[in-house]
């Protein structure tokens, strides 16, 4: 059995965590920071959870985790 290819560009924007969830990075945060409110802002920078439905399509992307 060939080893599978991880999807680099995802590799670079999730991790797995111990429990087997994956975390990402919220959108919104690089450019056009004037027109957002402190209260928006703060919140983007926290991580967030993958979505259940999308875990499996993430899985196969990150065969070895990340």
């Amino acid at each position: 059995m060939p080893k599978l290819k991880t999807n680099r560009s995802v590799k670079k924007r999730m991790r797995v965590t111990k429990s087997g969830r994956i975390k990402r990075f919220k959108a919104n945060k690089s450019h056009l920071l004037t027109r957002r409110t402190a209260k928006r802002k703060r919140h983007l920078s926290k991580s967030g959870f993958v979505a259940k439905g999308f875990e499996d399509a993430i899985n196969k992307c990150l065969p070895y985790g990340a």
